[in-house]
């Protein structure tokens, strides 16, 4: 199953694409969309809604998921996340992909085994899963990695569930 992460955001959205089964994944790609600075909310928008067709184009995921926003102190921060976040869904859906949306504590339970791992822990370990030589170099495509990772783990999970 292929799968497209992302990890929203209305100035840099990262993207990672995995590509797996029941005991194997594999790196297809990764990367952030830099949508351009100071520009109008609209705009960008509309560039990271363009990006993710053409992504999604080129690896034809079977799967979308998508971080949802952690709400903090900052209000305002995460109601950008979620305009991001409602942008890879509408993406998803207008391809006719299904998405998923998965919190940051079940991301970092699925990659990591524990709810509370640091930023630093989930990275090393979509590194070790992946079997990548380094963390990618961008945080947000090693998070949207860590999202899509989740998604299969998750996906396993429920199949081993479904066969007892």
């Amino acid at each position: 199953m292929r799968v497209l992460g992302i990890d929203p955001g209305t100035v840099i959205m990262g993207y990672g694409v995995v590509e797996g089964g029941d005991d194997e994944i594999t790196m297809v790609d990764c990367g952030a969309l830099t949508s351009p600075p100071r520009s109008p909310i609209g705009e960008r928008l509309s560039f990271l809604y363009g990006r993710l067709l053409e992504i999604i184009l080129r690896y034809q995921p079977e799967a979308v998921a998508v971080e949802q926003p952690f709400v903090a102190k900052n209000a305002r921060s995460a109601l950008a996340i979620g305009r991001a976040q409602a942008v890879a869904i509408l993406a998803a859906a207008n391809s006719k992909i299904p998405s998923y949306e998965y919190t940051p504590t079940q991301v970092k339970r699925m990659v990591a085994n524990y709810g509370a791992s640091s930023k630093e822990q989930v990275q090393e370990m979509v590194r070790l899963q992946l079997g990548l030589p380094e963390i990618p170099q961008s945080s947000d495509a090693a998070d949207a990695l860590a999202v899509a990772i989740c998604h299969l783990r998750e996906i396993h999970l429920s199949n081993l569930l479904a066969e007892q």
